[in-house]
């Protein structure tokens, strides 16, 4: 599906890779409906679409809130008239301690964001993508969905719950109008810590992982978004996600071992 005067829902959109799918598109020619929960973030994606102003609308509201998801595909059509795709990219990470440590409420937190909210949206605007010629649902899960990471296990149950939801769509989509891409992305320069209320642990500061090329945000996006355009199923962006996309595929053991000496 060419994202040329499409209508394209992307959450997340106030920073991170979020805010550069929303620039990105744009720049394709798309029209787009950026949803977050910040509305300051919101404001400076805004200001950072210069020229296409007039093709972007703001949405503040929380995904975890299903009875205000649920009012989002009417506020869309309302301005844009259609909706023919939708981008689940929001997502936080957890702290970086053991599930024993974790808090109910942390973990309920990153379900609802990361799983229950990209249901919530699919829920809601799938009605509205079945109706169109030709659709689609991007889902961003994580790298940490193919490889445990210690400290990140509640985080990586959330994305695999999403992948699986995923490829589960993508069958029983088959035959419709809708195609669905998962994306894999590795390590990404964003402000994802922060954004996600979690405090820089030393396993975030271990000089192995300050070595690791990060992918840019931008690039993330254009990957993104050319798997919309490329009706892809699968997608692994950046090196390391492919390398343990691979390496988890030939040994299971063996990639988990890789990021747990990583970690330790």
């Amino acid at each position: 599906m060419k994202v040329k005067e499409k209508v394209i829902v992307v959450t997340g959109g106030g920073s991170g890779i979020g805010r550069e799918i929303v620039l990105e598109l744009l720049h394709r020619g798309a029209k787009v409906a950026a949803v977050d929960i910040n509305e300051d973030a919101l404001k400076q994606t805004y200001e950072l679409a210069l020229d296409a102003k007039d093709r972007l609308s703001l949405h503040i509201l929380d995904l975890a809130n299903k009875e205000e998801v649920d009012q989002l595909p009417e506020a869309v059509v309302k301005i844009h008239q259609q909706v023919d795709a939708i981008i689940n990219n929001a997502g936080i990470i957890q702290p970086f301690i053991h599930v024993k440590d974790l808090t109910f409420s942390k973990i309920n937190q990153v379900m609802n964001v990361n799983f229950y909210g990209p249901l919530f949206m699919i829920k809601a605007f799938l009605p509205y993508l079945l109706q169109r010629d030709i659709a689609h649902i991007a889902n961003v899960s994580s790298m940490g969905a193919l490889v445990p990471v210690p400290g990140q296990t509640v985080y990586g149950a959330s994305k695999s719950a999403l992948k699986l939801l995923s490829e589960g769509l993508h069958s029983e989509l088959k035959g419709t109008s809708v195609g669905v891409s998962t994306i894999f992305p590795g390590g990404v320069a964003t402000n994802i810590t922060a954004n996600s209320g979690v405090e820089t642990t030393m396993a975030i500061k271990n000089p192995k992982l300050t070595k690791i090329k990060l992918l840019a945000p931008k690039k993330a996006a254009s990957i993104i978004v050319d798997a919309i355009e490329k009706n892809k199923q699968r997608v692994c962006a950046g090196k390391d996600s492919k390398f343990m996309d691979f390496l988890s595929r030939l040994s299971p053991k063996k990639a988990a071992k890789v990021i747990s000496n990583m970690l330790s």
